[in-house]
């Protein structure tokens, strides 16, 4: 069953080449799994409701285990185009949250924030890319507001804060899905350098197509991870 997002009542459309901006239910193997194919982001000038509405959604109808995936670029010059990076805990250099404001049902106050991405589904993630010959790195994601890419000097104020990749979404997601109680799990496909870290100039295409290749391993990855989830089969598992 495929619902795009301009049919569920409250949901805009969305306008960012590469997202579809669509959710895709079904079955993979024994588990029944939430898609969101696309996702609203900040720099499109959506207020924090909107870009944490599929989340929300995602819990309603029984989600658990919230799968983020992202395109970003590399903040460590060790890192290239195509690697991907499982995110061990994040930056929120956006400078806001969506969980600001009466609290919604179902959510907490204050979230803990001590391991925003689970540390067992970081570990069975860690198996798969091993098991599939998948080269796979831990880092830090640091998440700006976009919609420019970063200048040289913003790339190495965040390496020496401590990030290994940023981009312009997940964050904001995460916030309310650790609020919600839902367990969070981050993969970053890199597709390209970090401002300064490469003499070519970045574009959002170039963003898709190396997102496109490198998508491939991070489908490997959940493919496997979905296999190796804790907890009955029947529980539901939301993809983004």
């Amino acid at each position: 069953m495929s619902i795009p997002f301009g049919e569920i009542p409250g949901f805009p459309r969305t306008s960012v080449v590469g997202h579809a901006g669509r959710f895709v239910a079904g079955r993979l193997g024994d588990r029944n799994v939430l898609l969101q194919a696309g996702r609203y982001h900040v720099y499109e000038g959506h207020p924090g409701e909107i870009v944490a509405a599929p989340v929300r959604l995602a819990a309603t109808v029984g989600v658990r285990f919230l799968l983020l995936t992202n395109a970003a670029g590399a903040v460590d010059p060790k890192l290239a185009p195509g690697d991907v990076v499982l995110l061990s805990d994040h930056l929120n250099f956006m400078f806001r949250s969506p969980l600001i404001g009466p609290v919604a049902p179902g959510e907490t106050r204050f979230p803990d924030m001590t391991e925003p991405y689970d540390r067992e589904l970081r570990v069975l993630a860690m198996e798969v890319a091993r098991r599939e010959g998948l080269p796979l790195t831990e880092g830090v994601y640091a998440a700006m507001t976009g919609p420019t890419f970063e200048t040289a000097a913003e790339i190495r104020m965040l390496g020496r804060l401590g990030a290994h990749v940023v981009g312009m979404s997940t964050v904001p997601e995460v916030l309310v899905a650790r609020a919600l109680g839902l367990r969070c799990l981050g993969l970053s496909m890199v597709t390209n350098k970090g401002t300064g870290l490469s003499e070519e100039p970045l574009s959002h295409q170039d963003v898709v197509d190396v997102g496109e290749r490198a998508g491939k391993k991070v489908g490997r990855i959940l493919e496997g991870l979905l296999r190796s989830l804790p907890g009955a089969p029947s529980q539901s598992t939301g993809a983004k």
